[in-house]
């Protein structure tokens, strides 16, 4: 079977284009752009005019719904993708749930949560660095900081939560104002081995972010066996772990919102994790082959 991916770029880094990398390493099949595709596997939206009679698969890692944003234009041609897709992979149950409601139900869906290169992850050391060893433990977080992802909500559990001996590392390009704090260290975007390595170092991995779908950082976090700290709010808490510290929220009700203007956490609003997925790439890419297959003739 061979795939023709659209919408991706492996160059990048962002969490789609990652996963992208690591499904085309596990996925038993072949990605050759210059022989006619048996299927095609389109990350988020197609982008070309006209579809054809090769079966098309659509993975979703969400829509918009941003009240102060015009998230009906912007999900226009998802959905249109949708509508002409022969089948559509779910990143999460949070994830089919809202896309649902918007778009209405599929007639061919799965939901295959997003997974880790648990081979890759076991081969790279953890991070070694001459300020961390003052510490007894190490806490990190990373994503792209947006206002939904609660930087400021991070660095405020990490303050209340831990010890003199605990430091606080932050990766990730920021867009909002930093604290400054002698035990907590910014070090931008750094590359996929060295967000592992940190991974690595790390007991607690921090992601409080509000409506959250699948993210790979938690994904990729929890295989390097960091202990998950995450919102019940959206489909983060599917891929933390059993023994992740999950802090409620109330139930959203699936309407639009400002999504930039996420409501307060209470932190001692702590819930057991019943969510225990199974996140190696290899079981994932089996899950991705065996939907696909059903549609190729």
């Amino acid at each position: 079977m061979n795939i023709h991916l659209e919408n991706v770029n492996i160059q990048s880094t962002s969490g789609p284009n990652h996963f992208a990398s690591k499904l085309i390493k596990y996925l038993d099949t072949t990605f050759d752009l210059d022989k006619a595709p048996d299927a095609r596997l389109c990350f988020i939206e197609s982008h070309r005019k006209e579809f054809d009679d090769t079966p098309l698969f659509q993975r979703l890692d969400g829509i918009y719904f941003n009240t102060v944003q015009d998230y009906k234009l912007q999900n226009k041609n998802i959905k249109r993708t949708y509508d002409n897709a022969d089948g559509v992979i779910f990143q999460s149950n949070f994830n089919k749930e809202l896309i649902t409601k918007y778009f209405g139900e599929h007639k061919n869906s799965v939901i295959i949560h997003n997974g880790a290169d648990v081979e890759y992850i076991d081969k790279v050391p953890p991070l070694g660095n001459l300020k961390l060893d003052k510490y007894e433990n190490v806490w990190c977080c990373a994503a792209s900081w947006r206002p939904h992802k609660r930087l400021s909500d991070n660095i405020k559990y990490f303050l209340e939560h831990s010890s003199e001996k605990d430091c606080l590392v932050i990766a990730g390009s920021k867009s909002e104002d930093i604290a400054k704090h002698d035990r907590i260290f910014y070090v931008g975007n750094i590359s996929t081995l060295q967000l592992t390595s940190l991974y690595k170092r790390s007991k607690y991995f921090i992601h409080l972010a509000w409506l959250d779908h699948c993210p790979n950082v938690v994904v990729d976090a929890r295989a390097a066996d960091c202990q998950i700290i995450c919102s019940s709010a959206g489909g983060t808490k599917e891929i933390a772990g059993p023994s992740a510290i999950v802090i409620e929220e109330d139930e959203w009700d699936f309407e639009p919102v400002d999504l930039y203007n996420p409501p307060l956490l209470d932190f001692s609003k702590k819930i057991k994790n019943n969510w225990d997925i199974d996140y190696n790439m290899n079981i994932v890419a089996n899950s991705y082959k065996n939907f696909i297959e059903k549609e190729v003739k």
